[in-house]
């Protein structure tokens, strides 16, 4: 065989190697890498989660993808503690091998990646997507390049609650807060939103994370009555939330008492209403939850309604997790989760598009008014990561958290 035949040959054969490689490129499926507590005390914070985003990514998937790329979530359960979180992160990404990190789940887990995920860009970009969580450390410097929020932050939650409650004369805030890295944060939004209107935290008690319904937060109720307050905050998970509700109605604190978005409303409200039940007593009157997205009750919106109608199939936790848990037919969370996975699919759609050659950073800050059916725009850009900032309010009624409409009924 002559040189010139050989050369001729090689050739081919690596234009066909490289072809087949393009094409099979093409057809690879997006892998996202969720970390989540799916056990535990908080599971139903990672189960709605995920749920929401499934059952979206099913519906693209069942259409053929993402221009022929299915979209998949590689879920973990870290059990709502750092530690497990960052083992998760290393596997995900030098194992697994995802796209993107998606859906993580809480302010202690994912303020303890954050240096994982700096760490993984000195060599090959690796992005968070749409964290449940609206702490700072990933919406400051040297963490905000590399993590995308879609929801409103901690501080703009706790400034809305502290400003609707001072304009109806609740000026003697109380503060019961999950004692760590998420606590603190709403703590600190808490405190900064009293000082702009020269007012102090009143009284305040904390928990340790991973305390359950069935703990006493009998200690913390009595810190807390002792400053005679008119109104309380409280930053911490369902269940934890739920049993200090209980034990502040069983000592006479009968004020308001608001929540995060964060505390899985619905899953909080059940513990509360079965108790009803069992008791006879009241302990679901006179509650506010923020929350970043609207409510699902708002049948005016296109996504409420795709949602709803999504949701109605009963979409499975994780595989392997979730035997013992009840999901819930419709919640705030897994509504989060759903709108995460629209626009997660929109940015994938754009990515595959020419002029942004697979550059998933590029693709994000180019997403400009996209219009996911909420009434609100979503717009990222640079030095802006975050998608939305509207915080939304509501109340229990008929067994269940509809939007707020009028502060005026908890006026002094």
């Amino acid at each position: 065989m002559n040189k010139n035949l050989s050369s001729l040959i090689i050739i081919l054969l690596t234009l066909t190697l490289f072809c087949s490689s393009a094409e099979a490129k093409k057809t690879k499926p997006f892998l996202l890498g969720m970390s989540a507590a799916f056990t535990g005390p908080s599971k139903g914070l990672g189960i709605e989660l995920y749920r929401g985003s499934k059952v979206f990514f099913d519906q693209v998937n069942a259409k053929g993808g993402v221009n022929g790329r299915k979209i998949f979530i590689k879920a973990m359960d870290d059990g709502y503690n750092p530690e497990p979180a960052i083992r998760n992160t290393i596997k995900l990404v030098e194992q697994d091998r995802v796209d993107c990190l998606f859906n993580y789940v809480g302010t202690p887990t994912v303020t303890r990646v954050l240096p994982v995920i700096k760490h993984f860009n000195s060599q090959t970009p690796e992005f968070l997507f749409f964290p449940f969580t609206g702490a700072q450390p990933q919406r400051e410097f040297p963490y905000e390049e590399y993590v995308f929020n879609l929801r409103a932050s901690y501080r703009q939650e706790t400034w809305g609650l502290v400003h609707n409650l001072y304009m109806i004369g609740r000026t003697r805030i109380a503060v019961f807060y999950q004692a760590d890295a998420y606590g603190r944060s709403g703590w600190d939004g808490i405190r900064k939103a009293l000082r702009e209107k020269n007012l102090n935290i009143i009284a305040e008690s904390t928990y340790h994370r991973g305390a359950s319904f069935d703990d006493s937060m009998k200690k913390q109720v009595e810190i807390i009555k002792r400053g005679k307050p008119d109104a309380i905050i409280s930053v911490g998970a369902y269940e934890a939330c739920a049993a200090f509700v209980r034990d502040a109605r069983d000592a006479g604190l009968d004020v308001p008492i608001c929540n995060l978005s964060f505390v899985g409303s619905e899953n909080m409200l059940s513990l509360l209403a079965k108790l009803e039940k069992k008791t006879g007593y009241t302990y679901t009157a006179d509650l506010i939850n923020s929350q970043t997205v609207p409510s699902y009750e708002d049948l005016s919106l296109p996504a409420v309604r795709e949602y709803r109608k999504a949701m109605d199939g009963n979409p499975p936790p994780p595989e392997g997790f979730g035997q013992d848990y009840q999901p819930q037919k419709y919640s705030f969370i897994s509504f989060e989760g759903y709108l995460n996975a629209k626009v997660m699919t929109s940015i994938l759609e754009r990515m595959t598009e020419p002029q942004y050659q697979n550059n998933l950073y590029a693709a994000t800050l180019s997403i400009r008014n996209l219009d996911i059916g909420i009434g609100t725009d979503i717009n990222f850009g640079r030095g802006k990561h975050q998608g939305l900032d509207v915080v939304y309010y509501t109340t229990v009624s008929d067994g269940k958290f509809v939007p707020l409409i009028d502060w005026k009924r908890w006026s002094k």
